[in-house]
């Protein structure tokens, strides 16, 4: 890798965007060994993903915009 996509992989990975995506693709996942657990077997991720929308995006969403607003407050 020379030093241009170096700078851009760094770049990329410290993206509040990217860091945003990683988070809720977390949660997605949790989502849906959660509901694999409770179906007893593996719902599949575009299914947990579409339930996680409709079912909790919003909220978590909200939560984070929160905790994102008291970190910079205690900065």
């Amino acid at each position: 890798m020379d030093s241009s996509e170096d700078a851009g992989a760094h770049f990329f990975e410290n993206s509040v965007l990217y860091k945003e995506f990683l988070a809720e693709r977390e949660e997605i996942l949790k989502h849906k060994w959660i509901e694999s657990e409770k179906a007893g077997f593996d719902i599949g991720f575009e299914k947990a993903l579409l339930d996680w929308i409709v079912k909790h995006r919003s909220n978590w969403r909200e939560r984070r915009v929160r905790e994102m607003k008291l970190a910079k407050a205690l900065a």
